[in-house]
């Protein structure tokens, strides 16, 4: 809207200016006519009024000698008589209204007269800001013979239309200031109705979240174009929420059925030396075998083992199911972590406390828990032919947090598994679920703590646990 009155101004100024300039020609043009008309008019007259002397070239001056200042008077312009070769036989210069003296002709403006059709030439001149425009046309006695050259000369000052002009510029210009004040004040206000309405609709889509209820859009008054977007949106988000169930019931049940599958898959690995077991026991059983009680042992013992390893199982799946109850206390960090690896008899393990006494309030528990599984992944990810095998473990205050940090010059993890290595049932062993670090992710986050690792292939990786202290 702006740029539209812009243009709108500049384009009706420059109009303005071009039609004025028009006008002021076609009027000094017509002006001009008249009084040339006029003067030629007296001219004719004067040639036939007077019989003193011949109507002849010579006696132009004589019969002219008073009057041709009455006349150019009159008309108020400048009358130059001249013979058939341009030499100035009578002027008005005593009385001429530009102050200019009178000259002979030139060839070329003869030449040019003779050679028009109208045997009547124009010519003009700006000097100091005034024009001065010329007629030049042939002087006929009462027989039409030609006796002489006439010029009508008249100065031209259009510095009253030019003053016209620039006041009538200046009042179209303070209008059109106004105006687009006017425009600035108008397009601020619909621009800021408009964006208002689009804002709101911009803030509810960033916040459209799927996993999530999302709030439709209620709009008091909106132009029509932005009532069709907030029912396109509102339609929207009524499809989203269809789909978030759908999808999140899909997930559901894909999550059971994967959790199935492992779960059948895990209980499978004991069943089946179970079934070794109880076949081989069924085909060499002897009553009569006076060694009958070390093999039922034997047999007694295997089972037992096998049935543990189901039970671990059947445990390990339920932990990660459900999140094991909070029995927060105040602990010293330093002496729970210290406590938890003393189980382990790798002399490559080193704890590195960085404070003598660290006090939270976490579940000695799932602390105990959190340290012996990371310290377990790094005895598995070093290698048996590393020469120098080392694990660090260190306890630091980082601000209002506890900061745990297992280090371990291991095989390290690729950049393909990195992304996975938190994923339930993902693990690179020949052993285990895959449960324990999506496990303990589980529990740093129900402190809303957080865990994360750094790891290079071949060299090693470091994990870190942020837990805040309260």
């Amino acid at each position: 809207m702006i740029l539209l009155v812009l243009l709108a101004s500049i384009l009706i100024v420059t109009v303005t200016i071009v039609q004025y300039d028009e006008q002021t020609q076609d009027y000094n043009v017509l002006r001009f006519s008249r009084k040339e008309a006029s003067t030629k008019q007296d001219i004719e007259i004067e040639l036939k009024r007077r019989t003193t002397y011949a109507v002849t070239t010579k006696n132009l001056a004589k019969i002219f000698q008073d009057r041709i200042y009455d006349i150019a008077y009159v008309h108020k312009l400048t009358i130059s008589m001249y013979d058939m070769e341009g030499n100035l036989l009578k002027s008005s210069i005593p009385y001429n209204f530009d102050k200019k003296e009178g000259f002979n002709l030139s060839k070329e403006t003869i030449r040019d007269l003779a050679n028009n059709s109208n045997h009547k030439i124009l010519k003009s001149r700006t000097e100091k800001g005034i024009t001065y425009q010329s007629s030049y046309s042939y002087i006929n006695d009462t027989r039409f013979k030609r006796i002489g050259i006439l010029e009508l000369q008249i100065a031209q000052d259009n510095q009253e239309q030019k003053n016209e002009l620039r006041e009538f510029i200046t009042r179209l210009l303070l209008v059109y200031v106004l105006m687009l004040i006017l425009g600035v004040v108008l397009a601020y206000f619909l621009s800021s109705y408009i964006t208002r309405s689009i804002k709101t609709i911009s803030e509810k889509i960033n916040e459209t979240r799927l996993n999530k209820r999302n709030e439709k859009i209620n709009l008091d008054s909106a132009s029509s174009e932005i009532n069709s977007l907030v029912a396109a949106y509102n339609n929207m988000i009524d499809q989203l929420e269809e789909s978030a169930v759908k999808l999140a019931q899909s997930e559901r049940e894909q999550a059971w059925r994967e959790m199935a599958k492992q779960v059948a898959h895990e209980i499978k690995n004991p069943l089946t030396p179970m079934r070794l077991s109880v076949q081989s026991f069924e085909r060499k059983f002897d009553p009569e075998d006076p060694n009958i009680k070390e093999k039922m042992a034997e047999y007694s013992k295997s089972l037992i083992q096998q049935i543990d390893v189901m039970s671990s199982i059947a445990s390990a799946f339920s932990d990660f199911a459900k999140m094991p109850t909070q029995r927060r206390e105040k602990l010293n960090v330093v002496d729970v972590v210290k406590h938890s690896l003393d189980i382990f008899t790798e002399d490559y393990i080193q704890y590195l406390p960085q404070e003598q006494e660290l006090y939270a309030n976490l579940d000695k528990t799932q602390l105990i828990r959190i340290v012996t599984n990371l310290v377990k992944n790094s005895i598995q990810a070093i290698k048996d032919t590393e020469t120098y095998p080392r694990i660090e473990v260190k306890v630091a205050s980082e601000g209002n947090s506890v900061k745990i940090t297992v280090s371990d010059n291991g095989k390290g993890i690729n950049d393909t598994n990195k992304e996975l290595i938190f994923e339930p049932k993902f693990t690179t062993k020949t052993s285990g679920m895959g449960l324990g670090l999506p496990m303990i992710k589980k529990i740093i986050e129900a402190y809303d703590g957080n865990i994360s690792f750094t790891s290079s292939e071949g060299i090693g990786t470091v994990f870190t646990v942020i837990l805040p202290k309260t």
